[in-house]
């Protein structure tokens, strides 16, 4: 232990012990134990390294505007971000071209299928939102550079703004996405024979594989949603992540199509924009207020972690987060973020 601890050692501890006794700690700490038992669902298994995971893995991350954070269960437990990269890559290709040129690719529409689905729009030939497969194969493609290190390089920088620590590639879930990836080469090659992809078709391909092979925890998914509830700014760090005019546009379709072919119900029930991932891994935003976190690999038959989905129905209906709730009594957040009402 150091004699002489930092000024940002200090504030960091300030905070840990303002969280501890946060009235949302114990909240968060109940929800854990309550939902930490429910044994509904499925590990991923058809990349072979993800059916590895451990079912009893579960953490909760909440990470306001103002810097707080508020953590319990496995929070520090790594894996691969998966889907749950796809809305990140989107606002860097939004940087890289602006809205009308992606959007000339990539729609903004729920498709009301499966992720994976071969399927563009009939009338565009686009893929139909950044959200599923397609979509995001389409987005990789768009991340510019020299080549394909330095494509790579920029999205962990960017990465590396949202979360405010350096993240790293899992080798061995990369090798085993490339190895089984001949579903997602089919929608790759459908779309270059639309004028859809452009450029090395591999290394795009490639390129996408290797963004949902980056290794986070939950506490990163927390600071990452943070960070878009801010407006694009990291509360944390205080860096910015993404451009404040492309913000509205990744919420937007993380709303209408983050959660898969449940985007629909989930809109209704929770009203957050929220992305998920087959690693077991949710972010949810709650404009200008705060980010959720959420890590739990057993997932129900659309792909959405089980435990994942009904803490952030609970935390939303608790505390009155839905989008479209009259948001002018804030009474119960506050509360429990001061501990006065």
């Amino acid at each position: 232990m150091q004699d002489n601890p930092n000024r940002d050692d200090l504030q960091a501890l300030v905070g840990d012990l303002a969280a501890i006794a946060s009235p949302l700690q114990a909240y968060l700490e109940e929800l854990h134990s309550r939902y930490h038992p429910l044994r509904d669902g499925a590990v991923a298994d058809y990349i072979p390294e993800l059916a590895k995971a451990n079912p009893d893995w579960f953490g909760i991350c909440i990470v306001t505007v103002e810097g707080q954070v508020f953590k319990v269960g496995d929070y520090t437990q790594e894996f691969t971000i998966q889907s749950a990269s796809k809305p990140f890559v989107y606002g860097r290709a939004l940087e890289d071209h602006g809205r009308d040129f992606v959007l000339s690719k990539v729609g903004v529409e729920p498709s009301g299928d499966a992720f994976n689905s071969i399927v563009l729009d009939e009338l565009s030939n686009r893929p139909y939102n950044p959200m599923v497969n397609a979509g995001a194969i389409a987005t990789a493609g768009l991340i510019q550079g020299d080549n394909p290190a330095d494509r790579m390089n920029r999205l962990l920088e960017m990465f590396r703004r949202y979360t405010g620590r350096e993240i790293r590639l899992d080798v061995s879930v990369f090798v085993s996405e490339r190895t089984t990836g001949d579903r997602n080469r089919a929608i790759a090659y459908l779309m270059r024979n639309f004028g859809m992809l452009a450029g090395n078709l591999e290394e795009s391909l490639d390129l996408y594989f290797q963004q949902c092979s980056l290794l986070v925890n939950c506490h990163d998914l927390g600071v990452m949603a943070a960070t878009l509830a801010n407006n694009g700014i990291n509360p944390i760090t205080g860096e910015r992540a993404v451009a404040a005019e492309y913000v509205q546009d990744m919420l937007s379709v993380m709303y209408t199509c983050g959660m898969y072919d449940f985007s629909g119900e989930w809109a209704y029930r929770v009203g957050l924009p929220a992305k998920s991932g087959v690693g077991g891994g949710i972010i949810a935003v709650a404009p200008n207020r705060l980010g959720i976190g959420v890590f739990s690999p057993l997932l129900d038959p659309r792909g959405n972690s089980v435990r994942g989905v009904q803490v952030c129905t609970e935390i939303s209906q608790h505390f009155g987060l839905h989008v479209f709730h009259n948001n002018a009594d804030d009474s119960r957040l506050r509360a429990a973020l001061t501990g006065r009402m």
